[in-house]
């Protein structure tokens, strides 16, 4: 008997369900980043660099030599070759190689711009040039860039001050690529550089963040705690990729596959706060982003996200980002454009 079972059109399989734990790696790495700077930086010992606090987040990658890190809340931490520091939220700190020297403002250090928003920094600056191989400076890559979201969205406040990914350079052998490929970029000065630096960068933040959550599996709270948790994973996943949503915490629960009082507190020790204010949050952020990026009507965005009147609405909105939506819809109209 003639067997054609081979000439049949094979059945797609279906689409693999992510894991909760997926679905919100997914929402952090899919963060893009606008705004880049990047900086290619050799320093000659003994040196100290203070960075300032500012909006954008900040990345180093140390490609040679060593450096030590300081930030406000923690002590002298050093980096060795391959490992990478990002400062989601832009906090100060230092960068020295090694503890305890004076600082100089990273502003008053010579750098020599070779495009816009791309620049060297320190001895390759000063002398114009490429640096002796024998002079062994320590080598740095050094970047700026803003989230597209707030900076004190409850999405990036989950995250520590700085997430440092030991040795990434091993854990993940594209990055030394991306590096290569920005430094081209930055030596050949071709149209379009900043636009590609901007997503390699893109590339390179999202290699930090993965490396740092396989590695700070000892994190007891904040993000690290919700991606190992799948339920409170699925939970802030949802939350996130639905913000206009009118979430309830019986919904929630339900997702969690938990009772309402377990995950509740399940959901408050992971994430610091109770469920209905980190809902609220999301959606007032998300309301911010409508309101200051895309002129979207206050009214409107009411609406959208659920509220029965403006007024309630603009209460909330007070209350958590701390300025009325009238007034930051006028203040981001008058921006210039």
């Amino acid at each position: 008997m003639h067997d054609d079972s081979s000439s049949a059109p094979m059945e797609p399989l279906p689409p693999t369900p992510l894991k909760p734990a997926d679905l919100l790696t997914q929402i952090l790495l899919g963060l893009r980043l606008e705004g880049v700077e990047y900086g290619r930086c050799l320093m000659r010992a003994p040196w100290a660099i203070a960075f300032p606090a500012r909006k954008e987040a900040r990345f180093h990658f140390v490609a040679r030599g060593s450096c030590w890190l300081k930030t406000p809340g923690s002590d002298w931490v050093q980096l060795n070759p391959g490992d990478a520091v990002l400062l989601p939220r832009g906090s100060a700190h230092v960068l020295a190689s090694a503890p305890d020297l004076p600082a100089v403002e990273i502003d008053s250090i010579s750098r020599r711009a070779v495009a816009e928003d791309i620049y060297l920094v320190g001895a390759e600056a000063a002398a114009g040039a490429g640096v002796v191989a024998e002079d062994a400076p320590d080598v740095m890559f050094c970047g700026a860039m803003r989230f597209n979201l707030d900076p004190l969205h409850p999405l990036l406040a989950m995250m520590p001050d700085a997430m440092r990914a030991d040795d990434l350079g091993r854990r993940d052998p594209t990055v030394p690529t991306l590096l290569e490929a920005m430094e081209r970029e930055v030596a050949l000065d071709r149209i379009g550089a900043c636009g590609i630096l901007a997503r390699l960068a893109d590339v390179l933040a999202a290699s930090i963040i993965r490396a740092w959550v396989e590695c700070a599996c000892n994190d007891a709270s904040g993000w690290i705690a919700a991606v190992q948790c799948p339920g409170i994973g699925k939970v802030i996943a949802a939350i996130h990729n639905e913000p206009e949503r009118d979430w309830s915490v019986p919904e929630l629960a339900g997702l969690m596959g938990a009772s309402r009082s377990r995950f509740a507190e399940a959901f408050t020790k992971t994430v610091g706060e109770s469920p209905a204010k980190y809902v609220a949050k999301v959606k007032m952020f998300q309301a911010r982003r409508w309101i200051a990026h895309e002129g979207m009507r206050v009214a409107v965005a009411a609406d959208r996200l659920g509220y029965d009147s403006e007024a309630s609405f603009s209460r909330a909105f007070k209350r958590i980002v701390g300025q009325p939506p009238g007034a930051l819809r006028r203040s981001a109209a008058r921006a210039p454009g």
